[in-house]
């Protein structure tokens, strides 16, 4: 686990860069919201329905290279665009990263729920890796972006291609050793995963908001610095590390659909919360319990995903961690639209209202089928 949690936290923090960058896009570039959205929506866009192809393949072929390849490209895509030169290649370049990022998901994810087992909180540890990757993104892509201008991306292009390196290494001599007996999978509930699909694609349509917009709310709202903006964003990417690794804990006391619906039913109120406090120093905390509620369901989406399709783990996982949690990203330009009208405090007073749809579909989730387990063997009496 440790070494899949370490390769996701490389692979994310080419997600998290992006939001991390979008403000320097707009400072540096001139680009107005409706622009700094699409530039989110080009990484969704690339990670977001590839994933599902990927994870097919992961389920029908080892492909070790796979996972390597993607976290390369992730970080080579998202580190260049920084200094490309006009809007349009930035863009091309995002959607590479994404395309990277689809890669990485399925197999991965797959590897790491053989090593986690039953374990809501083993997993959590694989997902809270994604979630440091998105937390240490802006904490040390900001004073970068500050110092050098959005042109800094392209520092952070070596740990991607190092990372692919360690881990096609690793790969291969997991390769050769032999594998461990795998319980017998259960049976597909293709219609409950696909209410839990739904219930991922809203959740990520506000986080790919927040995290898209909170630095933004900051600078454009509550008139802080770019700096201050960056430190509002790490707090609330902070956060989510703390509510995936919290996640995974609750649902193995409380269970699985449950901290689904207690993650959904908080994120309205948090978000509220935060935009009822005008102080940009006061306001720290609140995004940080944003981050939090936000991140609570996300391993244990990824595991549920996965019990209710035991039989295609690539695939659910290319869904959970990839398709569902990008595709939250294609409304981006909406969002930017209302915040073009109303400002960044209007997409998010928007975002406040979109969990009530999650709160709605997550009622119709049942906890997953046990897998029954082998009868002990019998021991003959002696006549």
């Amino acid at each position: 686990m440790r070494v899949w949690a370490t390769a996701h936290a490389v692979d994310d923090f080419y997600q998290g860069l992006v939001p991390a960058a979008v403000p320097y896009f707009v400072l540096d570039r001139h680009y107005g919201y409706v622009g700094a959205a699409g530039l989110a929506m080009a990484a969704a866009l690339g990670s977001s329905l590839p994933q599902l192809v990927f994870g097919v393949i992961a389920d029908r072929h080892r492909l070790p290279w796979m996972s390597p390849v993607g976290v390369a490209l992730a970080g080579t895509g998202a580190g260049l665009a920084g200094v490309a030169p006009t809007y349009p290649v930035v863009w091309a370049l995002l959607l590479l990263s994404g395309l990277g990022v689809a890669m990485f998901h399925p197999a991965a994810g797959r590897d790491a729920r053989l090593a986690a087992g039953s374990s809501a909180t083993a997993m959590s540890y694989f997902a809270a890796g994604g979630s440091v990757g998105f937390f240490v993104a802006p904490a040390l892509a900001t004073p970068a972006l500050d110092a050098w201008g959005v042109g800094a991306t392209a520092l952070f292009v070596p740990p991607a291609v190092l990372m692919g390196f360690v881990l096609l290494r690793h790969q291969r001599r997991v390769t050769g050793r032999p594998a461990a007996k795998a319980a017998a999978p259960g049976r597909d509930r293709p219609g409950m995963f696909a209410v839990l699909t739904g219930v991922e694609i809203v959740r990520s349509a506000v986080s790919f908001g927040v995290n898209t917009f909170v630095a933004l709310y900051w600078i454009g709202t509550l008139g802080a610095s770019s700096a201050l903006g960056g430190v509002a964003l790490a707090l609330q990417l902070g956060g989510g590390v703390l509510g995936t690794l919290a996640g995974g804990r609750i649902a193995d006391r409380i269970g699985l659909v449950r901290t689904v619906r207690l993650g959904n039913l908080l994120l309205g109120p948090a978000i509220a919360a935060m935009l009822l406090c005008p102080d940009r120093y006061a306001a720290l905390p609140l995004v940080l319990l944003v981050g939090l509620v936000t991140n609570i369901p996300f391993a244990v989406l990824v595991k549920l995903g996965q019990d209710y399709l035991p039989t295609r783990p690539g695939t659910a996982a290319g869904v959970t961690l990839g398709l569902a949690v990008s595709a939250g990203g294609l409304g981006m330009p909406l969002l930017g639209l209302i915040a073009e009208q109303h400002g960044p405090r209007g997409a998010f007073i928007a975002l406040a209202v979109v969990p009530v749809a999650a709160v709605a579909l997550s009622a119709a989730l049942r906890e997953p089928e046990a897998v029954p387990a082998e009868p002990p063997a019998t021991v003959a009496e002696p006549v």
